[in-house]
């Protein structure tokens, strides 16, 4: 693993949780794959592609009033493996539903793998809960 890769993966990463913790939509969703995969502790299935997350999202947001205020990563983790790097990390969200703030403490494993461009691109998450 050099320097090089392992900061192209944390640049990367925080791209994804800037434009998460900013409820920018677009930019949160360029940053994953079409086909990535998603597995999330509050869904009853996981979400097999992109589309399906990003519909979900915006169920979200006309059901429930969801809205992302802040997002906080701290205990960082790469681990390069060739051309796929795994991030794991500790996330606090401040969230909104329905004009209520709320805040969630979580663990989350985002893979991302090296495009032939030679860009850093989320193919899968995977959210738990901290205890």
């Amino acid at each position: 693993m050099t320097h090089d890769q392992t900061q192209a993966v944390l640049a990367a990463a925080d791209r994804l949780v800037a434009a998460f913790a900013r409820h920018d939509s677009p930019a949160y969703f360029a940053a994953f794959a079409p086909a990535a995969t998603f597995v999330f502790h509050n869904l009853d299935r996981p979400l097999l592609s992109r589309a399906e997350y990003e519909a979900e999202w915006a169920l979200w947001e006309e059901r429930d009033g969801f809205r992302v205020l802040a997002c906080r990563s701290s205990d960082r983790h790469v681990q390069m493996l060739g051309d796929v790097a795994i991030f794991t990390h500790r996330v606090e969200t401040e969230l909104e539903f329905a004009g209520e703030p709320t805040t969630t403490k979580e663990r989350e494993t985002i893979v991302f793998e090296r495009t032939p461009a030679g860009e850093w691109r989320a193919v899968h998450e995977h959210l738990s809960p901290l205890r």
